[in-house]
């Protein structure tokens, strides 16, 4: 039978009317009324009726039937039942009317084996219920719903966003906004029908999109009760961000008694920022605090700001080996769109702080980053210009630490500008052609001001004591034409001028034998130096064809040689003779007068005192082929890679004495197995031979008896990944997992490969990805796993020291034992000092709704164990448990 619709007018029985249905409501009996109106002696009420309570049209279908009851004043829907009302939707099995009282009834279908369908589906504005059965009343909007089950999406911000079910034996609809529940459940499982965890509630409030108040809550896990209860509760549930507690993690430090960690306050700050405030307490006089704040506006900018600050107590007050130290770390990042303005920019990522912060803090669980020795920072601002001729500024601070000696160089700031190239022989846009019309010239200058600093010093006043500044002016000129249609020519000169607000007198102290500083001018002063520079190259094509019916059928070899010649003259005027306390000239060992220029020491250095004549000349290959493609269906040949590159580079000194040709430098890289196997090498090698001193001799190695070149240094670095599709089909799908432990370690200075292991805070409880959407529970013949190794070495033999200066080989490797099962890892090995790298073993089980991982760096300076197992959900990532064991450090 046809689905049958059909629609009740407000108040007005008669108005009952039905499509296709043989069913015809019978009218109200007129008498009835007549007799009542003439029995009755009262005009006429004048007064405004009251208006009837129902607002709007009652819209009802059905598929199997729709049947009024006139005895009952009821009206009966069966089978794909729906009604609609203003904002209200209705759908169930079953659905009764009564159109007297105005209420409705829902309930499901059951068959002949006992099975129910069609459960009802409730839904008024944005609120959705799926019940087993509900009461509804148009007139005063209230419900008594049976079995109900409703989602609410809850949480955003920093902490992220999750799906939380609210399920309850009987629901009282109050008013569209607050519902009373008996018997209720919380839980963010998938599986709604049997979830592995929930929160028994007795009673409680439930507010849809802003928050749950309970009475007493247990904690159950596969129905069966914990010992986790708590004699009320209350649970946000708001869409948007709001202000919160954050719990802290209770534990037991070894060396520093039981702790509070983690505990703090989330803060809404407005529309585009938010702030996370959290600490640690620790019983022994030890705490920390961090502060994070994350911005964004849409379509104009975004960043963040990390703030961590840790106060460290060893040991009790009294005991020989009580120490206190304090550590720091600030991270800042600044991105731009840039769209929002073209010409004007700001940038900025920042990290800096102690140089032990990620070895000694107490709450980072961030071994990885314990072997990152450098912590670098740019803040910029630049601005264009862009009338002709386009002119650009900027403005940038840098800063560079290395955790290792502690030493951090910084400048603070770095003034540029540069206009862009203008060709004065050439209309603007039109093609210029020769050697007049390529005339060009550009302008730039770079002002800086340099400090050199320890970690010691950092953000005090001595830390300025040794800072230098300067600029330095540039103007190059230059052309470039053909000769004969293959050869590129260029010519060019270049103009610098060099300031300087500081230069340094210096003399001979005989009685410490060495040069030294005898006075600091702190005055503006200059020098001007400038060179010419020409070049020629050209790029050589070879192909070999073997035909298109071999497997390997051409190969591409592309050279481009090039050969430059620069010459400066000496600026020996800026130069002055050394003399000592006496007033004596100093002579070196070859009897000639030792000079110094006073700009020596200072930012830009001091111009070249000889004259400079030099030729330089590079070789740049590239090699390709063609080979026959795998695939049957293709039309082309598949083109690879051969070689990346392999270049060779020297150069020779017209104006030198002796040692006229520097080393030939060679480097190269190429990329094979489908890009997974990538290999880069470079080489220098010697044309001199050395003295038994082991010091370089102008005397040609190859007539000392030795080869033509003689190999000085070299270094090879390979890198290799697969994994079980690389010997089948391969997907291009990323594991998420990974894209955010990289961002997590990249945001933290670590590496992003992976090599020294993920980096992972204590209080990071998402979970290492999900495998409930999997369809097979266990894997066959097929078992995904990953694999990478890379290997690194150098060799020196500069002094005939012939040896290794490191090799070492890194691999780090995943197998899913299960869908549900992962073990990873990641090591190395030093065979130079015979020994294993940083080595991590995680081990993480997917528990459903909950995630369980165990992470152990079974030996070396950074020894520790960690054990965690908690609610993979944002909104109730405080319900874990984790222990772990203090860094065991020499």
């Amino acid at each position: 039978m046809s689905a049958q619709e059909n629609r009740i007018e407000p108040l007005s029985i008669r108005a009952i009317k039905t499509i296709n249905d043989t069913i015809i409501p019978p009218p109200l009996i007129n008498t009835v009324m007549q007799d009542t109106i003439a029995s009755d002696s009262i005009q006429t009420d004048t007064l405004n009726k009251k208006a009837p309570l129902l607002l709007d049209k009652i819209k009802y279908k059905a598929k199997d039937y729709v049947k009024l009851s006139q005895k009952d004043q009821k009206i009966y829907l069966y089978n794909q039942a729906e009604i609609y009302y203003q904002d209200t939707e209705l759908k169930a099995g079953v659905i009764v009317m009564d159109y007297i009282k105005n209420e409705v009834y829902a309930g499901r279908i059951k068959d002949s084996l006992g099975n129910y369908s069609q459960l009802p589906y409730f839904k008024q504005g944005e609120n959705e219920v799926n019940p087993d059965s509900i009461r509804f009343n148009f007139d005063t909007q209230k419900a008594i719903i049976w079995n109900s089950r409703t989602e609410q999406q809850a949480g955003l911000g920093q902490l992220g966003s999750d799906t939380m079910k609210v399920y309850a034996e009987i629901t009282k609809k109050e008013n569209d906004s607050v519902y009373f529940l008996h018997e209720g459940k919380l839980t963010t499982s998938k599986d709604t029908l049997d979830p592995d965890y929930y929160i028994r509630i007795k009673k409680a409030k439930f507010v849809p999109g802003k928050k749950v108040i309970a009475g007493f809550s247990n904690l159950y896990i596969v129905d069966v009760p914990t010992p986790i209860s708590m004699p009320f509760a209350y649970f946000p549930l708001a869409g948007g961000r709001s202000a919160g507690l954050m719990m802290p993690s209770i534990g037991n430090d070894p060396n520093r008694g039981y702790f509070l960690q983690n505990g703090g306050y989330y803060f809404p700050l407005g529309d585009y920022v938010d702030l996370l405030v959290t600490g640690d307490f620790y019983t022994n006089g030890s705490w920390g605090f961090r502060g994070q704040s994350i911005y964004t506006k849409k379509y104009k900018y975004r960043g963040n700001v990390n703030l961590r600050y840790e106060n460290l107590v060893n040991s009790q007050k009294g005991f020989n080996d009580y120490s206190r130290t304090t550590i720091y770390n600030i991270q800042i990042s600044h991105s731009q769109d840039a769209k929002s303005n073209p010409n004007s920019r700001f940038s900025a990522s920042v990290n800096l702080g102690s140089s032990q912060y990620f070895r000694n803090s107490l709450n980072v669980i961030n071994s990885p980053n314990t072997q990152n020795n450098n912590l670098s920072s740019s803040i910029s601002y630049s601005k264009t210009f862009p009338e002709y001729p386009s002119v650009n500024l900027s403005v940038t601070a840098t800063h560079n630490q290395n955790t290792n000696t502690q030493s951090i160089n910084m400048t603070l700031p770095t003034f540029q500008g540069s206009m862009e190239r203008i060709y004065p022989f050439a209309k603007r846009d039109g093609i210029k052609k020769g050697v007049l019309q390529n005339i060009n010239l550009q302008y730039s200058v770079r002002a800086s001001n340099r400090i050199q600093t320890t970690d010691s010093l950092f953000f005090k006043k001595e830390m300025f004591e040794n800072a230098k500044a300067g600029a330095r002016h540039t103007i190059p000129i230059s052309t470039n034409f053909k000769i004969a249609k293959h050869f590129s020519v260029s010519l060019g000169t270049s103009y610098e001028d060099v300031w300087t607000l500081e230069t340094f007198k210096r003399g001979r102290d005989t009685e410490l034998n060495k040069e030294v500083v005898l006075d600091t001018l702190r005055s503006f002063d200059r020098y001007g130096k400038y060179n010419f520079s020409t070049s020629i190259g050209t790029t050589v094509y070879g192909t070999f064809n073997f035909g298109e019916d071999k497997k390997f059928q051409a190969l591409r070899h592309v050279m481009r040689p090039s050969i430059s010649y620069s010459t400066a003259p000496s600026f020996d005027q800026y130069y002055e003779d050394l003399l000592d306390e006496n007033g004596n000239q100093y002579l070196d060992n070859n009897g000639e007068v030792v000079r110094y220029s006073r700009f020596e020491g200072t930012l830009n250095g001091a111009p070249g005192v000889t004259k400079s004549s030099a030729m330089s000349f590079s070789l740049q290959n590239t090699l390709e082929a063609k080979v026959r493609d795998k695939d049957s269906t293709a039309l082309e040949p598949k083109k690879i890679t051969i070689l990346n590159s392999f270049n060779l580079s020297s150069s020779y000194n017209f104006q030198a004495d002796s040692l006229k040709l520097a080393p030939v430098r060679l480097t190269g890289g190429t990329s094979v197995f489908n890009r997974k196997l990538n290999v880069n090498f470079g080489a220098t090698m010697d044309p001199y031979a050395l003295d038994n001193n082991g010091i370089r001799i102008n005397t040609f190695n190859i007539d000392n008896g030795g080869s033509l070149l003689r190999l000085t240094r070299a270094n090879l670095s390979l890198s290799y990944s697969l994994d079980s599709e690389t010997f089948g089909k391969k997907g291009n799908e990323e594991d998420e997992s990974e894209e955010d432990q990289d961002s997590y370690a990249a945001a933290s200075g670590g590496r992003t490969d992976g090599l020294f292991g993920t980096t992972e805070d204590f209080n990071r409880t998402s979970p290492a990805k999900d495998n409930e959407d999997k369809e097979n529970p266990y894997y066959a013949t097929k078992t995904p796993w990953k694999l990478g190794l890379a290997f690194n070495t150098n060799y020196s033999n500069n002094k005939r020291q012939n040896e290794f200066g490191t090799a070492s080989l890194m691999f780090r490797g995943s197998i899913e034992l299960s869908p549900n099962w992962e073990v990873s890892g990641s090591s190395g090995y030093d065979f130079k000092n015979k020994g294993f790298t940083l080595t991590r073993l995680n081990f993480t089980r997917d528990l459903k709704s909950f995630v369980m991982r165990f992470n152990w760096t079974p030996f070396g300076t950074y020894r520790q164990w960690n054990f965690f197992i908690g609610i993979k959900s944002s909104i109730l990532q405080d319900l874990k448990w984790e222990n772990r064991s203090q860094r065991g450090r020499r």
